[in-house]
């Protein structure tokens, strides 16, 4: 016989944790759905295709193109891969069906906080519930003071621990002093919490009870000015990182000396054209705006020179290249 079992991955972990696992089942990780993945159930495999071979090839998508794989992502950062919140949205492009879903499953999150999260409950609960704000500001950082006050990083590991084991979140880790091995340097007490589908990152930070629609959605929808849509877009980019296999890891520098400050979004290792294919570290930064600053970029290169591979500006425009820069839309991440 095969058998599926479906329900919240805590309440899975909590019933068969007595449970002796037969040697003959295979035990496969899943998350929300990716972007690829929002296109296909959007019936949008032709879209994937071009979007794929625009990044392989370095040609960027006719305008035509690019506005609709656009105006796509923009759907995904509000609809995003919880396959619930899909299947209700797809048929019909039902923003508001789309939204009950989410509410359900956050719903269904915090009550199994309560009800497997132990000891660690109360901790767990409070830095789900800040993460929104958290990622809101300037500077993601997690501040464990504005979580819970008087607390320090300790106090929160066994809740990371468990919130990465429920698949509800995706740690970024500091990795600081990056190498091919970001592992080697990563300091566990500096973290970017982010929720591990975007979908439910906007239910929680923009939607109200009730029938009625948030207005944020129709800006973000219309891709309108003077909406700050960057929590949304570095979340959907962490999302794809994971879905991809990157572990998730950020760079920073604290100084009182403006030239060596700088704050790098992502870190990942890929193969460098330029140094015959032998892996480097990616640094990537994630723009919402149009208008977009490479400074923290600039003095990455210039501090970690030898290390340093192609590097990576995710943002709205269409695809472009500035030598060992690469100038991707956000819709591109995915690819990465």
């Amino acid at each position: 016989f095969d058998y599926i079992e479906t329900g919240s991955l805590i309440s899975i972990n909590a019933n068969v944790k007595d449970i002796l696992i037969p040697s003959e089942e295979e035990s496969m990780r899943m998350g929300p759905m990716d972007f690829e993945e929002f296109l296909w159930a959007m019936g949008e495999d032709a879209l994937v295709r071009m979007i794929r071979h625009a990044f392989d090839s370095g040609v960027a998508l006719p305008d035509s193109l690019h506005r609709k794989a656009s105006r796509l992502w923009r759907e995904y950062m509000l609809v995003g891969g919880m396959p619930q919140a899909v299947a209700a949205y797809a048929p019909a492009r039902n923003m508001a069906a789309a939204d009950r879903a989410k509410r359900l499953v956050l719903k269904l999150y915090r009550e199994d906080i309560g009800k497997y999260g132990g000891l660690a409950a109360k901790r767990v609960r409070a830095v789900f519930d800040a993460i929104p704000g958290q990622l809101a500001k300037h500077e993601k950082k997690l501040v464990y003071t504005q979580v819970e006050e008087g607390s320090r990083s300790r106090d929160f590991m066994t809740a990371f621990a468990w919130m990465r084991e429920a698949a509800t979140v995706n740690l970024c880790t500091l990795a600081e002093d990056p190498s091919l091995g970001l592992a080697l340097s990563a300091d566990d007490t500096v973290v970017k919490c982010y929720m591990a589908d975007t979908g439910l990152l906007s239910t929680m930070a923009f939607s109200a009870d009730g029938p009625s629609l948030p207005d944020v959605y129709r800006q973000v929808l219309l891709g309108a000015d003077g909406v700050n849509e960057g929590m949304l877009a570095e979340n959907a980019v962490a999302q794809q990182l994971a879905a991809a296999g990157h572990d998730l890891y950020f760079y920073a520098k604290s100084s009182n000396v403006r030239e060596e400050r700088m704050e790098i979004d992502f870190l990942i290792v890929r193969p460098y054209p330029d140094a015959a294919m032998k892996p480097r570290i990616s640094p990537i930064e994630v723009k919402s705006g149009k208008r977009c600053s490479t400074i923290s970029l600039d003095k990455f290169r210039a501090k970690f020179a030898s290390r340093t591979g192609e590097e990576y500006v995710l943002h709205p425009r269409p695809m472009a290249k500035k030598d060992h820069r690469r100038l991707l839309p956000l819709y591109m991440s995915f690819c990465l």
